[in-house]
């Protein structure tokens, strides 16, 4: 750990993100924060951190956006997002853009400093023993295709054959747990 410069904690929740960078700064870092995409953007030039934990929902901007001005910075940027509204198909683009690793809310600084340091999957990690749910699938695909079209709500839903109005009420629930 004592390579951390710096970390970048970019995510639009203000009390998380005052608790996270509390957290960080209590752990001997230095922290930098922002809690909109446009703060981001301006702070990312001059931050050039080493770390960033990134939201992937910041006020309804995709914080994948973020990531390539994050490694344009810092080409060896280390960056983690976080989601509460993880899927298969957001935790690959977030991984194929560079991002380092894709956590899951609700998390702890302990998890998030674990995965800066991950380098390849875990060993002890064994894939689930049942298979998906329906429901669950049906969340996964349409995530997917919501990313194929740019987060374009009527486009997917033409792309799926569903009602824009289905899609919208089936977008606003939470995940189905695996």
């Amino acid at each position: 750990m004592e390579d951390l410069e710096s970390i970048l904690v970019i995510d639009d929740d203000p009390a998380f993100n005052r608790v996270l960078s509390r957290a960080l700064k209590g752990r001997g870092l230095d922290v930098a924060s922002a809690l909109s995409a446009q703060e981001a953007a301006a702070l990312i030039p001059a931050a050039r951190a080493a770390r960033a934990v990134l939201d992937l929902n910041i006020g309804g901007t995709s914080g994948l956006t973020l990531i390539a001005p994050l490694l344009a910075a810092n080409p060896a940027c280390r960056i983690v997002v976080l989601t509460g509204y993880a899927s298969i198909a957001t935790a690959v683009e977030a991984i194929k853009l560079g991002a380092t690793h894709y956590l899951a809310k609700p998390t702890d600084v302990e998890a998030i400093l674990a995965a800066f340091e991950a380098t390849a999957p875990q060993p002890d990690f064994s894939p689930p023993s049942q298979p998906l749910s329906v429901d669950r699938l049906e969340w996964e695909h349409i995530q997917r295709v919501l990313k194929e079209h740019d987060g374009n709500i009527s486009s997917t839903a033409r792309a799926l054959k569903m009602h824009r109005r289905t899609l919208q009420r089936k977008l606003m629930k939470r995940p189905v747990r695996s």
